[in-house]
């Protein structure tokens, strides 16, 4: 293997840790550091452009193994009509296609199975963030109503609240119905008109 593919091999090898490790059981109270520990580095700007770079050149590199894997099949049926289609012709020829076809087939899956994790792992960090400040504000919610205890004057001024809302609400429920008897009579008298 090259070294350009040992490195995007590398890279994957580091996704798939990462990914492992987003994806492991943890409590909160030490997700939350770790998550945040794995993501610092990646808040750099000069860090996001590098890992923009070498995600542009695996692209490169997974499409030019797929240009290498249709060439090489093109070579291969092209083989297949010059011996007649025979299986008789397996010579060091045809070995040595199939072996690059072989790795360039390998390369292709190791740049597109990078290029993929990249974005699940990307996907999967916002979501555990997500659900981390999710759970930091129902806790902070939470312990602030005190499990469901209110006080007295807190009480009271939620019961006020509330009396105050009913009368809003009923003032608005009999205007409307008032509009709706109004506008019903006009409706029957247009109809009445119209016969």
């Amino acid at each position: 293997m090259s070294l350009y593919y040992t490195l995007v091999f590398g890279i994957l090898v580091a996704e798939i840790i990462v990914f492992s490790i987003l994806a492991l059981p943890i409590p909160s109270k030490f997700r939350k550091p770790l998550t945040l520990l794995l993501l610092r580095p990646f808040k750099i700007p000069t860090v996001q452009v590098a890992i923009k770079c070498i995600l542009g050149f695996i692209l490169l590199l997974f499409l030019d193994s797929i240009n290498k894997v249709y060439n090489i099949n093109q070579e291969l049926t092209e083989a297949g009509r010059a011996t007649g289609g025979g299986a008789g012709g397996l010579g060091q020829e045809r070995i040595e296609v199939l072996s690059r076809k072989f790795f360039a087939q390998r390369n292709m899956y190791l740049t597109g199975i990078t290029l993929f994790l990249t974005f699940i792992v990307t996907r999967t960090f916002s979501l555990v963030n997500e659900l981390l400040d999710l759970k930091e504000t129902y806790h902070t919610t939470e312990n602030k109503l005190g499990k469901g205890k209110l006080s007295k004057s807190e009480q009271e001024k939620k019961d006020k609240a509330n009396a105050e809302l009913k009368v809003k609400l009923t003032k608005q429920i009999e205007e409307t119905d008032k509009e709706i008897e109004r506008l019903t009579e006009k409706a029957t008298l247009l109809q009445k008109e119209m016969e």
